[in-house]
């Protein structure tokens, strides 16, 4: 039953106006964020305007208007039970506010969640579309730092999100694994390869020499100059270069594969910058037949100034050498003969915000359907800084992202020791890479964050932990009153029943979670969808992360409120079963964020 198109429905029988619709005062209706001010309001200053009066004026009329019509029919016994679900209807400061009558609330609820039980939160708003997701993206030969893991946290949230929505989703790690800093690191090795034993920690190794190298850049133009041209060796084809190339690149394979192992992240396609140098001539041939190449100081740029964006997009460099910028235009003309995309995202920190304006104006010119350019979206995010700031692997001041997890899972089992469960190091492993998940994901992804790994792994805050924690008391409640879902139908309390719901009597007495912890507990469960789609539609993780502590921490109170476990067997089984509701949609939602639940905590 959709609350909403009630409300719309009733408010536009009486509206005397034909200038706004039903479907604009339903996009209008609101959830209070008080109690008090009911389940919904509609904010009647939409309506000023067409009505030409006072907002409390609007809002005082329709309520008379509504409530002469239930009279009305109530006399005639043309009662519409549409209508007996609002208990009252008050007009405050302009607003329309509804309350709904507390069992019709649980009914609608439970019958929602019945339809799906185990698989509740599942959408198939994306039947027969594809997004491809492209995130993580780490650089070759150099350490997997926190400063990654942000975008491989938000991107696999974000596939999970877009799958569970129906969607056929594809998910891309675009490895920088080409460019000038492998000239530099070539370069580098060149000059102290021999000081290195590579078979012991390399990308340590590996990323001494580039500090070094960097350095030396810094210090001597003419050793930067020699490292450009050995990317342009590379990029021909030189023996030597792309011997060691592919060196650096299968050793740092082996260190990231063993962090998407620990973050249980897996990709469709690692196919990165350097699987696109034998496709960046077309996008130059087609820029070029379309007179959008212009020369600039020996380079090859396209002129963006018409779109309001000042730097040109540069296509080659004067030396004849490619840019990123070419490799991901190359990038997303193989994506849309490929993969046929709706929507292509790119989860990249906003540093890159200028980067993916002008790539996304260029691939308006390289002849693709307007489908695929409409659907290129940038999803940017803040900064991961240290205590003492921003982080560098130029200057070696980085974090890296294993040593994070391990000392995450570390802290984790000191934590387990004091605890009476089996296989300790399973339930640590959980926490604790839940706890970093959990933190990267539960502010908005815009915002810059220093990562603390110490409240990250508390248990009785908003963290990953605690909502591990709720959901496991569920389970060890539903265990403890042996309690099975599949032995309660669905059924419901029949007063006030209708022929909208399938209700009969038999199991759950609707009237036992009618207090104020059930009620707002139930709120929010039948929310549940509504908030999976927000996320997606913003791809923002952060909603449906922040969205687990406020389930997590209303169930804390109904745990705290009321008898679960007791000798009346209907108010057991009512319990039990918004129990039971309360796991599912707990673990599914942790499972969108990329986040275990332990059966024991």
């Amino acid at each position: 039953m959709d609350f909403k198109e009630i409300i719309s429905e009733m408010i536009f029988k009486v509206l005397d106006s034909t200038e706004i619709s039903k479907d604009e005062i339903k996009n209008y209706i609101e959830i209070p964020k008080e109690e008090e001010k009911g389940d919904y309001a509609f904010p009647c200053f939409r309506l000023a305007k067409i009505l030409k009066q006072a907002p409390n004026m609007i809002a005082d009329n329709l309520r008379e208007r509504i409530v002469d019509v239930n009279n009305v029919n109530a006399t005639n016994n043309e009662v519409d039970d549409k209508q007996s679900i609002i208990e009252k209807i008050e007009s405050v400061s302009g607003y329309l506010n509804f309350f709904i009558s507390k069992a019709k609330i649980v009914e609608n609820a439970i019958e929602k969640f019945n339809k799906q039980k185990e698989d509740y939160g599942k959408l198939n708003i994306g039947e027969g579309k594809t997004i491809l997701v492209e995130y993580s993206s780490p650089n070759i030969a150099k350490p997997f730092h926190i400063g990654h893991l942000k975008t491989t946290i938000i991107g696999n949230s974000l596939k999970n999100i877009y799958k569970n929505c129906g969607y056929k989703t594809i998910s891309l790690n675009h490895l920088g694994d080409y460019g000038t800093q492998f000239a530099k690191l070539i370069e580098g090795y060149k000059r102290w390869g021999k000081e290195y034993d590579l078979n012991e920690n390399p990308i340590d190794k590996l990323s001494e020499i580039y500090k070094r190298i960097n350095e030396l850049c810094e210090e001597n133009e003419k050793v930067l100059e020699e490292c450009r041209a050995t990317f342009k060796k590379l990029e021909e084809g030189d023996e030597y270069c792309v011997k060691l190339w592919n060196e650096f690149k299968d050793l740092s394979m082996r260190e990231f594969e063993r962090i998407y192992d620990l973050l249980n992240v897996k990709f469709d396609s690692y196919n990165g910058e350097s699987f696109y140098s034998d496709k960046m001539q077309e996008v130059i041939d087609i820029l070029n037949k379309n007179g959008k190449l212009t020369d600039s100081q020996g380079a090859k740029v396209v002129d963006l100034e018409d779109v309001g964006i000042k730097a040109p997009c540069i296509i080659q460099k004067a030396n004849g050498s490619s840019i990123y910028a070419t490799r991901d235009l190359a990038a997303i003309l193989y994506r849309a003969r490929t993969y046929d995309f709706d929507k292509c995202i790119y989860v990249v920190g906003e540093e890159q915000n200028l980067h993916f304006k002008q790539i996304f104006e260029v691939a308006k010119y390289l002849d693709l359907d307007e489908k695929y350019t409409n659907g290129l979206v940038h999803v940017s995010y803040g900064m991961i800084m240290l205590p003492e700031g921003k982080m560098s692997t130029r200057k070696g001041n980085f974090v890296k992202v294993e040593d994070l997890l391990d000392e995450a899972i570390s802290k984790s089992k000191e934590i387990m020791q004091e605890k009476n469960i089996e296989d300790k190091e399973k339930v640590a492993k959980q926490v604790g890479i839940g706890a970093v998940i959990f933190e990267d994901l539960k502010e908005s992804r815009i915002k810059n964050q220093v990562f603390d790994l110490a409240e990250a792994l508390n248990f009785n805050g908003e963290t990953g932990p605690y909502i591990q924690y709720m959901t496991v008391r569920t389970k060890s409640v539903l265990e403890k009153a042996k309690f099975n879902p599949n032995n309660i139908k669905n059924n419901l309390d029949n007063s006030n029943a209708n022929d909208d719901i399938n209700i009969d009597n038999d199991n759950i007495n609707v009237n036992i979670l009618k207090d104020d912890a059930s009620i707002r507990l139930i709120k929010l469960i039948e929310n549940f969808d509504k908030i999976i789609i927000s996320s997606m539609e913003k791809n923002e993780p952060s909603i449906l992360a922040r969205y687990s502590i406020d389930v997590a921490s209303a169930y804390s109170s109904f745990y705290n409120e009321n008898k679960i476990i007791s000798n009346d067997i209907e108010s057991q089984n009512a319990r039990c079963y918004l129990t039971y509701m309360t796991k599912v949609t707990l673990t599914n939602a942790l499972k969108l964020l990329g986040i275990e639940v332990p059966d024991k905590m």
